[in-house]
């Protein structure tokens, strides 16, 4: 047997779907090879005799013959498993020892393009990336008809390649801006990418940042405006969305799709989100300042009217609020878990119960679950399921500060927390700033 053969064999025989079947192409001895799970081996063999059958000129060499096969080259062992979980087919010519590698009939083992799962669109396209790469980016092509869209995929991996594209409009993006991306790719091919951590290291940027770098979507219609706009999008095989680089502070207010309305409703949906993220973070805080450190800022109706509702709960502000806080999490936790046909039901009857329940036991009062189901509706105002991950966490910073210091520590909350926004960039380019426009990139 063939020194190549030998090896196949014994790296990747032990699998009962590996093929490694002799065959005859047009009299000549051959060895086909491959994963049959990833193609359509009948359909392949049928292709590659009619493609050789049908030959004009007919082949008379036994290079001819390669030729129509596929594409002949010298490749190793290692490209070979490349090649192979590809859902490539080899054909390995016995006379020659050589390969040609063959693109087979693929079984189909993506789902249709759908309607958007996460991303909820009233007025607009309403197609949705799906698991392939290359389906993204045909979608994304369809969206966006540019002459100036540039495409650049990369193999990242030493041990589970995984293919990922870069896609930017060389129009409108900053060429410095690109030239990072793909120099900070190029420099960590070697590493696993298998979920988004994975690929912020790979960036260089930090796994322990509260704020993702990261603009995830699953809509096409806002990777093309996001193109436009001269930023950078990242695709990774398998995964469902786009990465939008890089992350501004707006993209959590604005949508593409709000353009679809009068200019008047797009001011309006946009400044209630906003009121969103800002009720988000203060509510809480503020009924801790306000009820446990500096009652003496209200009426002095409103402070006894507050008093009343807290009369037996027999814990602080701070414990009170913190302890349904984390109750509102765990809901909201397993309303993603539980499957949809019970999810809904579950949650909601349960929060129903467990909130009279809480009041009438008088664990807490009932300002404190008005507070609660204002700011966990305002929190879903915002646009990403990621952003509102981090104004979730922000929030009990704010809380802490409150129960310190009051009204006080609400403000310093507010100050750290935009310090802490205002020191965020990405490649050079601050979380804070409002668009992206040729030519702004700045060294950082």
């Amino acid at each position: 047997m063939d020194v190549f053969l030998q090896e196949v064999k014994e790296r990747f025989g032990g699998n009962d779907d590996f093929l490694m079947q002799p065959d005859k192409i047009y009299g000549e001895p051959v060895v086909l090879l491959g994963f049959t799970s990833l193609f359509d081996l009948v359909s392949t063999k049928i292709a590659l005799r009619k493609n050789v059958d049908n030959a004009n000129p007919a082949p008379k060499t036994l290079a001819d013959i390669m030729a129509l096969s596929g594409e002949v080259r010298e490749i190793d062992i290692n490209e070979a498993l490349t090649l192979f979980v590809g859902g490539k087919m080899i054909i390995f010519f016995e006379n020659e020892r050589s390969c040609a590698i063959v693109d087979p009939f693929p079984i189909v083992l993506n789902r249709t393009v759908e309607s958007p799962t996460n991303e909820n669109v009233l007025q607009g396209p309403m197609s949705s990336f799906i698991e392939d790469i290359d389906t993204n980016i045909g979608i994304v092509r369809k969206q966006i008809t540019s002459k100036h869209v540039r495409v650049k995929s990369f193999l990242a991996g030493d041990d589970q390649q995984k293919k990922l594209s870069l896609i930017y409009d060389d129009h409108n993006s900053d060429p410095e801006l690109v030239s990072k991306v793909i120099d900070q790719i190029e420099a960590n091919l070697h590493r696993e990418i298998n979920n988004l951590q994975n690929l912020a290291k790979m960036m260089g940027f930090s796994s322990w940042s509260a704020i993702p770098k990261f603009n995830t979507t699953e809509l096409p219609q806002e990777v093309a405006i996001a193109l436009n706009k001269g930023r950078v999008v990242l695709f990774i095989d398998r995964f469902p969305f786009a990465l939008v680089l890089p992350n501004l502070l707006w993209d959590m207010f604005a949508l593409e799709n709000d353009r679809n309305y009068p200019i008047p409703l797009t001011i309006v949906i946009r400044t209630l989100r906003v009121i969103g993220v800002l009720t988000t973070l203060l509510a809480p805080g503020l009924y801790v300042a306000l009820v446990a450190v500096n009652p003496e800022v209200l009426r002095i109706e409103l402070a006894l009217n507050i008093a009343e509702s807290r009369e037996g709960v027999p814990y602080p502000a701070i414990v009170e609020i913190i302890l349904m806080l984390v109750v509102l999490e765990l809901i909201i936790e397993a309303s993603t878990r539980l499957p949809k046909s019970i999810g809904p039901t579950i949650t909601m009857v349960g929060g129903i119960i467990l909130g009279q329940a809480v009041v009438t036991a008088r664990l807490v009062s009932n300002l404190l679950i008005i507070v609660l189901a204002a700011t966990t509706i305002a929190n879903s105002t915002v646009v990403g399921f990621q952003n509102s991950l981090s104004i979730r966490l922000f929030k009990y910073l704010i809380v802490i500060l409150s129960a310190i210091y009051g009204v006080l520590g609400l403000l310093g909350g507010l100050v750290i927390l935009s310090a802490y926004l205002a020191s965020l960039t990405t490649f050079g380019i601050s979380y804070l700033n409002f668009s992206m426009k040729k030519g702004e990139f700045e060294n950082g």
